[in-house]
């Protein structure tokens, strides 16, 4: 019985790890100076605050919303 709740905790270990990976935000990538989807300037504090950006905060919602629904 053990075996099983010892894989079971490997395995929740090994996708905990995995999901915080991909939450890590990348402090050296280069955000755009404009959203890839409407051409919009992005602010200077929008750069700094999310290194790596690349849509405004209104695209970046419309995109959260989207991956929702496909859920």
């Amino acid at each position: 019985m053990s075996d099983i709740i010892d894989s079971a905790s490997d395995l929740e270990e090994l996708q905990r790890n995995a999901a915080l990976s991909l939450m890590r935000i990348n402090q050296s990538a280069v955000s755009a100076t404009h959203c890839k989807e409407c051409d919009e300037e992005l602010p200077e504090a929008r750069r700094i605050a999310i290194p790596g950006c690349q849509l405004c905060a209104s695209c970046k919602e419309i995109e959260e919303l989207r991956g929702k629904i496909r859920r």
